[in-house]
């Protein structure tokens, strides 16, 4: 069992598989991009698999979300996800990806055990999606969801984030849009997690904005604590039902009382969250000949002093020295 001081006990493992992204989206990393991991720093196929062993059937791990950087461009990928759906308990296992690559991979990743997608588009206008990912990727996205849903990776969870100046008119009609699709939209307030630091607080699109803009089209019921459960987002019912829409607040409706995720970095370092600002290395006692008891005590210890909250309710924040794009979404 993960748990820490606070009685938090994580049951949901984010493992990074790349820092590698083939977007430049400009809430993530600077459009000339970054530098990149060396391949002897990631993690190897075998690696990952063996550390998710551990954290599943020594550690209470139930759930494993594959992210990058950009997932899809791990060439190893649906191998990782057929050994690990062969785990005895097998995990659920879910992917958060860009969907560039879902329109050739969706049918190998159902095939192999991946059970649904998580895919980020901000805007349904070509021209506004070039300038925030710094790329004209567009209709692969859209082909990328259709595809993920032909496959039945379901629910298809859509990720959007509105900045100020470019997309944040588009709520009402995004959701629109993801119901029409059966689709479920779940919006993200912008995270201080840019490899250029240019995040600021004032003049964020905040849950409370989204919630109202929204509401100018849509009738929206709260879901619920109870039904919300650990899940970040907060959920409401479209128009009374069967659709609806989340709402990630993690900067001003944080949720980390009630968080169950350990994070595992694409070059083996376990995060106790997504804000940390110190990590844990299980690569280099992995590569020392660690054996699995080991690794398992190195990583409780790591979730043991998980601190209380992400920190970010503080003015004095102190930004995690390593982007988005290397230690996971």
């Amino acid at each position: 069992m993960l748990i820490d001081t606070y009685g938090r006990v994580a049951t949901d493992l984010r493992v990074s598989l790349t820092d590698r992204c083939n977007l430049r989206c400009s809430y993530c990393m600077p459009e000339e991009g970054l530098q990149w991991l060396g391949k002897s720093e990631l993690l190897t196929d075998d690696e990952i698999v063996r550390l998710i062993r551990v954290a599943v059937t020594s550690l209470g791990i139930t759930e494993v979300r594959f992210t990058g950087g950009e997932p899809l461009l791990r060439p190893g990928l649906v191998g990782i996800v057929e050994r690990v759906a062969a785990l005895e308990p097998r995990p659920r296992m879910s992917l958060t990806t860009n969907g560039i690559g879902l329109k050739r991979t969706a049918e190998a990743l159902k095939s192999a055990g991946l059970d649904r997608v998580n895919v980020s588009l901000d805007t349904l206008r070509p021209e506004v999606f070039k300038t925030l990912t710094r790329r004209n990727r567009h209709e692969d996205v859209l082909a990328g969801l259709e595809a993920a849903r032909a496959a039945g990776l379901t629910p298809v969870k859509v990720n959007t984030v509105l900045m100020p100046g470019l997309n944040d008119d588009e709520a009402p009609d995004l959701l629109a849009w993801a119901v029409e699709n059966d689709y479920e939209l779940r919006f993200i307030e912008q995270m201080p997690l840019d490899a250029q630091h240019g995040w600021k607080r004032d003049g964020m699109i905040t849950a409370g904005d989204i919630l109202e803009s929204l509401a100018t089209r849509f009738r929206l019921e709260p879901e619920g604590e109870q039904a919300r459960g650990a899940a970040p987002a907060e959920r409401w019912i479209v128009d009374g039902g069967p659709h609806r829409v989340g709402v990630i607040g993690s900067v001003t409706r944080p949720f980390c009382a009630a968080c169950d995720r350990t994070r595992l970095t694409a070059d083996g370092q376990v995060r106790t969250c997504l804000f940390a600002t110190e990590e844990t290395d299980l690569r280099a006692a992995l590569r020392d000949g660690a054996q699995d008891e080991e690794l398992a005590r190195i990583w409780r210890i790591a979730m043991w002093g998980k601190k209380a909250g992400s920190g970010l309710d503080d003015p004095s924040f102190l930004q995690p020295s390593r982007p988005m794009s290397a230690i996971g979404g």
